[in-house]
């Protein structure tokens, strides 16, 4: 008896929000196992339940099937405990139910598992055992989202209902265009610092995850068969890095006027008078020629979808989202997910699941990773107008928001792996990135500060970026 208080005790002394964030992980390395299980055959090898022959080297099958079965039971003695502790610390009637949702599937899951196992999913879909996983990951997410909101939410925050419509312009601390200072550089200086004025019109900090992510459509593009050849590699990035440059002209001439107003954005060229708006727009359509002419060589439909990249986040997304919903960022995704498609196409001349599937990755991915920019430089995006959402819901809600949609991208990475049968690296690469991204969102729940919603943006950068090496190198393997 005593040993048992102390070690409801110890227990006691976990936060909720600890315990539930270590399950989803496990949850979530159960799904990845599972569908490495289902590439890997296991179910053949090992098909007796509970237990079946014991692993060797010489069927790696078999260790794979072992060690599903393993990290099943030690998460469901996770998901319980997680529901004993929620039930017993928490009043809120989502978060229970929640856990309620995770504890009542995960009996359910391992019947599933077990009668794949022992039938050859005979009358059951393996889709059907995973669809359940998933549910369950998804419940735990929930209650951890509803949990952190009650926790760590402001009852005093009252976001506004709208921004502020005419600010005061926001001094710069450099100028860097003082016409004593053009002086003082001479004209190979002035000359050098023009042609860096025309390089940052591009945005060049977008162009490195935008080409991996391409090169990841590529790659996927190659598991049936198909050959990527050197040019098509060549072509494809071109193509995309001149278009990223146009689409990121086209938002410096649109935004001139907001810039002004930013703190982070008002030494931009054309806000500055670096570059004359003529000729910043006429740089924009150069590029974009270029590109569309480029992707031409490739086949119709990579240029198609690369004009389409430009003129979404040109028009659409500059002029009509961003300055006019809330949901920007969530349906401005598009923008980042067509290189995706482009990668894809450029290789198959068409559509295909796994190329949509990766592009629903970086679509998911994309609120999850601006909203914690959106936090850090909030105040900012008041004094330019834009309804980002701290800014219109508030800070506790945008947290939320970045958690549900990190936990749907977790989900969308764990189908990419069942879809386009990548192997161990991957599913180790997500889940181990996946896990540092939401302990990274967990920190800013609890920290609520600046700095937690920086270190929350890098670790969303290290994650995709991890997730698309892992991709290529997995995809040019099989």
């Amino acid at each position: 008896m005593k040993r048992e208080s102390v070690l409801r005790n110890q227990i006691d002394d976990v936060p909720l929000s600890t315990l539930l964030a270590g399950t989803i992980v496990g949850v979530y390395l159960l799904v990845i196992a599972g569908a490495t299980a289902s590439i890997a055959d296991a179910a053949a090898t090992c098909s007796t339940w509970p237990a079946c022959q014991l692993p060797s080297t010489e069927s790696p099958a078999l260790a794979v099937a072992w060690g599903h079965r393993v990290l099943a039971a030690t998460v469901g003695v996770a998901v319980l405990l997680s529901a004993i502790v929620g039930f017993r610390r928490v009043s809120d009637r989502r978060v229970r139910a929640a856990l309620a949702v995770a504890v009542v599937l995960f009996p359910v899951q391992v019947a599933l598992g077990a009668v794949v196992t022992v039938t050859g999913a005979a009358g059951i879909s393996p889709a059907v055992h995973l669809g359940v996983a998933m549910s369950i990951f998804g419940s735990l997410v929930l209650a951890l989202a509803w949990h952190l909101e009650t926790m760590y939410g402001d009852p005093t925050e009252e976001p506004d209902s709208g921004v502020t419509t005419q600010p005061e312009p926001v001094e710069t601390a450099v100028d860097d265009d003082h016409p004593s200072t053009r002086r003082d550089r001479g004209p190979a200086g002035e000359m050098l610092a023009t042609l860096q004025a025309y390089v940052r019109l591009t945005k060049p900090r977008l162009m490195w995850l935008l080409c991996l992510v391409a090169s990841a459509g590529m790659a996927l593009a190659t598991t049936g068969g198909r050959t990527l050849t050197v040019e098509t590699i060549l072509a494809t990035l071109s193509g995309g890095v001149l278009a990223i440059g146009a689409s990121g002209t086209f938002n410096h001439v649109l935004e001139r006027d907001v810039d002004k107003r930013m703190q982070r954005t008002s030494d931009r060229p054309v806000v500055t008078d670096r570059i004359p708006i003529r000729n910043a727009v006429a740089f924009g359509l150069l590029l974009s020629a270029l590109s569309l002419a480029i992707f031409a060589t490739v086949n119709v439909l990579a240029a198609a979808l690369g004009l389409s990249a430009i003129l979404f986040y040109s028009v659409v997304y500059t002029l009509l989202l961003k300055p006019n919903t809330v949901q920007n960022t969530v349906i401005g995704g598009f923008a980042g997910a067509l290189p995706a498609l482009i990668g894809w196409v450029a290789v198959t001349g068409t559509f295909g699941v796994p190329g949509l599937a990766l592009a629903g990755i970086v679509f998911l991915w994309t609120p999850a990773h601006f909203y914690n920019l959106a936090l850090a430089y909030q105040d900012d995006y008041a004094r330019g107008g834009f309804p980002m959402m701290p800014v219109v819901r508030g800070e506790t809600v945008t947290r939320k928001h970045i958690l549900l949609y990190l936990g749907a991208t977790l989900l969308a990475a764990s189908g990419l792996a069942t879809l386009a049968n990548l192997g161990v690296l991957y599913g180790a690469t997500v889940s181990i990135v996946g896990a540092i991204f939401l302990w990274a969102v967990l920190v800013l729940h609890r920290e609520r500060t600046t700095d937690a919603a920086f270190r929350a943006f890098h670790a969303s950068n290290a994650f995709l970026g991890a997730l698309l090496v892992a991709v290529v190198i997995d995809a040019m393997a099989v």
